[in-house]
């Protein structure tokens, strides 16, 4: 794995990515917004790079985009890797080790996420301020490198307070509805049953999706600094649940998507 991060690293500043600042995971639906912002781009397929997995998920692009935002240097992952596509956890998180080795400071990360908390709104924004972890795997499992983190990685705050607190001020700021919850992670890409979301009611989520958390390990095992907001995409009640909708569950994260770029543009700033 060390040796494949070097590769992919040594390839991506052949391409011109200089010592970037913050890296940037945009999830399902999101990202087109965002991009619109960074200044003298750099567009890289994942295909291109060495070892990088592909994206395999169509709403996904599978492209890294290399350059400025508020005069900081920023990397951005349009589109990222699931559980469910088939791939180890060591391969999904294989981006992050790979930012971490190029510079960055800090992660933000975004998804879509079903909404279970029944006094929230589809097409809201939920901070996350911590989660629970239903995947079968960890991408720490087996030989720890002591270079790349500790062998038991602390995860009593595993989002940043600083970039949380940051990110609460300027949703207030700026009028911007930010709730802020627990998510769960469950490996998909099956949508949950009623008597699911009641479980995962129960044990305290309030929103569900199939990612983020193996990015939110990796980035705390290396000591990088993260947070994390979802856009609520579909209410899950599980007492008047409909059939899950994808084209729609799409359209409510574009429609989002200003708000959450909004945010994250004016967290770079203040960084």
């Amino acid at each position: 794995m060390i040796q494949q991060t070097r590769e992919s690293v040594e390839f991506l500043k052949s391409k011109g990515v200089d010592l970037p600042e913050i890296g940037v995971i945009q999830g399902t639906g999101l990202g087109s917004v965002f991009i619109q912002h960074i200044k003298h781009s750099i567009i890289i397929d994942y295909k291109d790079i060495p070892h990088f997995p592909d994206s395999t998920v169509g709403f996904h692009k599978g492209k890294l985009i290399y350059g400025e935002v508020g005069g900081k240097k920023v990397l951005t992952m349009q589109g990222r890797f699931h559980y469910y596509e088939g791939y180890s956890m060591q391969k999904i998180t294989m981006p992050i080790r790979v930012m971490k080795a190029l510079g960055i400071k800090y992660l933000l990360i975004s998804n879509a996420a079903g909404n279970m908390n029944l006094s929230w709104k589809k097409g809201q924004l939920m901070l996350i301020d911590d989660h629970i972890n239903l995947q079968p795997d960890s991408p720490l499992r087996g030989i720890n490198h002591d270079e790349l983190g500790p062998r038991f990685p602390d995860m009593s705050q595993p989002y940043s307070k600083l970039l949380n607190e940051k990110l609460k001020s300027i949703a207030i700021d700026k009028s911007i509805i930010l709730n802020v919850g627990v998510y769960a992670c469950v490996t998909g890409p099956n949508l949950e049953t009623r008597a699911e979301y009641r479980y995962l009611q129960r044990i305290g989520a309030d929103a569900v999706g199939m990612s983020t958390v193996p990015e939110v390990i990796v980035a705390n095992h290396a000591g990088l600094p993260c947070c994390a907001i979802s856009v609520l995409t579909d209410d899950c009640d599980p007492d008047n649940l409909k059939p899950a909708n994808i084209a729609e569950i799409i359209e409510v994260a574009s429609k989002a998507e200003n708000k959450l770029t909004e945010l994250y543009i004016e967290l770079i700033h203040s960084l």
